[in-house]
């Protein structure tokens, strides 16, 4: 195995010192959520921001539970129209993460691939168990389908360009789930899928678990319980690796890390496309830890991924503009 960056292992450590989250209360952790993502030089540095030449709006649109907080992302300068539709879902082990965590890799893909992104703050457990931010997901994906002239990225006939789906962690999970749910409901029709070292299978606990960086044994444990609740972690909504049937599916990028645990979850969903006749591209980024996209300003890989992410996303959803 290729080593760990020194400078990943510094950031390691630092997100250890914030213990647990096995070890934490319902209230801790909704308290925890209360405190978003920063906006300062240092945070920057770290997630990134939006990035130049790039708009971001935000919007609630509503939904199953109550109004969903989105946020949109395009390219500065005159509406071109018929611009790729991609939505994004944050990852956070279904109870972390907002909309900012997301902002350099939205608008470096809204840019880059001259896309509308649409990014989710779907709801997080406890408070709203599995399978709210399924619910919400799936939502905000009708809702941007049947507003893509509003939002800058339908055809002549009005109906989206194009439509992906992408997401990291939980939200590759999600991601890769209403794919499943917009096939079986009749649509919104996606063209594409990026699932970045997803969650699949939620039934196992990956092999390595207990000695990985950025997301320990522990902490993926309490995230499946606090997620899932009384849910049977076979449900293919919850373990996507787990339905009946993956054929129909859109073409997908799946992207894992060396040094994660969700490692092989993303490769045996990777063989599970395949056999079912789904085109899949699986990449695998050597000495990156769980979460790399997350944090370009410390993971030297974070930049490749996104330019393959790009590359990818462009050669599938583009031509479907022409």
């Amino acid at each position: 195995m290729a080593p760990i960056d020194r400078r990943v292992r510094l950031w390691a450590w630092m997100v250890a010192r914030q213990g647990s989250i096995g070890t934490k209360s319902d209230a801790e952790i909704i308290a925890m959520q209360s405190r978003h993502t920063p906006e300062n030089a240092f945070a920057n540095r770290i997630f990134g921001t939006v990035v130049p030449g790039t708009q971001a709006s935000d919007l609630a649109i509503d939904g199953p539970g109550g109004k969903i907080p989105v946020r949109t992302y395009r390219p500065a300068g005159p509406d071109a129209g018929q611009r790729p539709l991609i939505m994004n879902y944050h990852g956070g082990g279904f109870v972390f993460g907002d909309l900012r965590l997301s902002d350099w890799m939205c608008s470096s893909v809204a840019l880059t691939v001259g896309a509308v992104v649409v990014s989710v703050d779907y709801r997080l457990a406890p408070v709203h168990p599995f399978p709210a931010a399924v619910d919400d997901c799936y939502a905000a994906l009708v809702w941007a389908a049947e507003h893509a002239a509003d939002l800058g990225a339908a055809g002549s006939d009005g109906t989206p360009a194009s439509i992906g789906v992408m997401g990291e962690s939980a939200g590759g999970n999600l991601s890769a789930v209403v794919s499943l749910l917009a096939r079986d409901r009749g649509g919104p029709r996606i063209s594409h899928q990026t699932l970045l070292y997803p969650p699949t299978d939620m039934t196992r606990v990956p092999a390595g678990a207990s000695k990985s960086l950025i997301i320990s044994e522990p902490d993926m444990l309490a995230f499946r319980r606090l997620y899932l609740r009384d849910t049977d972690p076979a449900d293919p909504l919850a373990s996507p690796l787990l339905a009946k049937d993956h054929s129909g599916l859109p073409p997908a990028l799946i992207q894992v890390a060396e040094h994660d645990p969700l490692r092989d979850d993303g490769a045996r969903y990777a063989a599970a496309l395949r056999s079912a006749g789904v085109p899949v591209r699986l990449t695998e980024y050597v000495g990156m830890p769980h979460g790399y996209l997350n944090f370009p300003g410390v993971c030297r890989g974070a930049r490749q991924a996104l330019a393959e992410m790009c590359s990818e996303q462009s050669a599938a959803l583009a031509k479907e503009t022409e």
